[in-house]
């Protein structure tokens, strides 16, 4: 599936990525994940996107985002948008579909291999036009959840399906690793995955 020649560049939709390793039960190193794809290949970038609360005094993803942005990870970052729906309830967006496809679309030119981390359905024509532009597209996320956390027409659409529960020996963090908390009546959550 991959070429040791192969310009290589990842596209990390952080929460997507997040959620579908929380079900199927490990923590991903990001450390270990960077590896694991220079191993493949010449890995030219490793995009990761998320949007913050920025109004929050501490958010519990701010470290992790603080750690790739240092180790190799170009970190693409926006706020969440707050509004009130229909019912009167209050409700946060922060897709970051957008900023994910213009990227690699401008990236196109450079690289040969694209890895996307997301099973979000709506990513289907950007691989599509990646492949039109002659680059090979791979898609990480899984079918073991139910339903599965990768929509059909994208993986249909992918060169390669790379099921994420294979690359955890891999890619996943020791349980016994995680950095003790400064403060133990912290609740968990996801800011802890670096």
């Amino acid at each position: 599936m991959f070429d040791p020649r192969e310009k290589v560049a990842l596209f990390i939709d952080g929460a997507n990525l997040y959620s579908t390793a929380k079900a199927i039960g490990f923590d991903i190193d990001y450390k270990r994940l960077l590896k694991e794809f220079q191993s493949k290949g010449y890995l030219l970038r490793a995009y990761y996107y998320t949007a913050l609360v920025e109004e929050q005094e501490y958010s519990s993803i701010r470290p992790l985002i603080d750690w790739l942005d240092y180790n190799g990870y170009k970190v693409v970052t926006k706020p969440v948008k707050e509004f009130v729906d229909s019912t009167g309830r209050r409700k946060v967006k922060g897709n970051m579909d957008i900023e994910l496809a213009v990227d690699a679309m401008q990236m196109v030119d450079h690289v040969d291999h694209v890895v996307l981390f997301s099973g979000d359905g709506d990513f289907r024509s950007l691989v599509e036009a990646l492949q039109r532009r002659g680059r090979k597209v791979s898609v990480v996320s899984t079918l073991q959840t139910q339903p599965p956390m990768i929509a059909d027409d994208l993986r249909r659409q992918a060169d390669h399906f790379i099921e994420l529960a294979t690359l955890m020996q891999r890619v996943g963090r020791d349980p016994n690793e995680r950095p003790q908390r400064l403060n133990e009546d912290d609740n968990e959550d996801e800011g802890e995955e670096y």
